[in-house]
């Protein structure tokens, strides 16, 4: 593989901020993360293009673009509460944790929690911390989250994510009534209030569970 981190520094350049990303702390975070450990050993040659790559069981890690601008839109600061639903490979989460997030997530998939707890370990990410659950169910022994993070799609807003949200807080979802379509919602909890506004369209994989498919 060419060298790594020239190839982030292309991704990041041509990929994300060329999509208008501009937040710094992002930015920095994928330029020094290294996405390539976060995909099987034969895949690691498409780590930094443009698009999701599958990581097994049928879920895939996303596309750089969204992951940046998922990180964008949730507005973390760092020492904040983060809980992520879906682990997948554990980019995102290390993305957030680069950022100086205290990162809890949660994967309802066996083989992968322990995959992503592996290499969160091996690159000593030890703000984050990984649950094996059903994710719309959150984590309500740790709530209330500054922010919250769904990287899978549903047809809802799990009531139970909005419930463990901090006030003020954001939560980041995709939702639709279709299986991988949906649009991204950016759900924000103020002063009692609850809104949603929608951020455009996307496509993940499904949001299984009690409060999903």
């Amino acid at each position: 593989m060419v060298d790594p981190v020239r190839l982030r520094e292309r991704m990041v350049r041509d990929q994300i901020q060329a999509r208008g990303v501009t937040d710094e702390r992002v930015l920095a975070a994928m330029r020094e993360l290294p996405r390539h450990v976060f995909v099987e050993e034969a895949l690691a040659y498409k780590a930094y293009g443009d698009g999701p790559l599958p990581i097994g069981e049928g879920q895939t890690i996303s596309q750089p673009y969204i992951v940046a601008l998922m990180s964008e839109l949730l507005q973390v600061e760092p020492g904040m509460k983060v809980l992520e639903i879906g682990t997948g490979s554990g980019y995102q989460a290390a993305v957030l944790a680069h950022m100086g997030a205290e990162v809890y997530t949660v994967e309802r998939i066996k083989k992968l929690f322990h995959a992503a707890r592996k290499r969160f370990m091996d690159m000593r990410m030890f703000s984050v911390k990984l649950k094996l659950d059903d994710g719309t169910m959150g984590w309500p022994e740790e709530a209330p989250f500054d922010r919250i993070i769904v990287t899978a799609g549903g047809p809802e807003v799990p009531g139970p994510l909005v419930d463990q949200l901090a006030d003020p807080g954001r939560l980041l979802i995709p939702v639709g009534g279709s299986r991988r379509s949906q649009t991204l919602v950016l759900v924000e909890k103020k002063d009692g209030r609850v809104t949603r506004e929608d951020k455009g369209g996307v496509a993940f994989v499904d949001l299984v569970g009690s409060h999903g498919w």
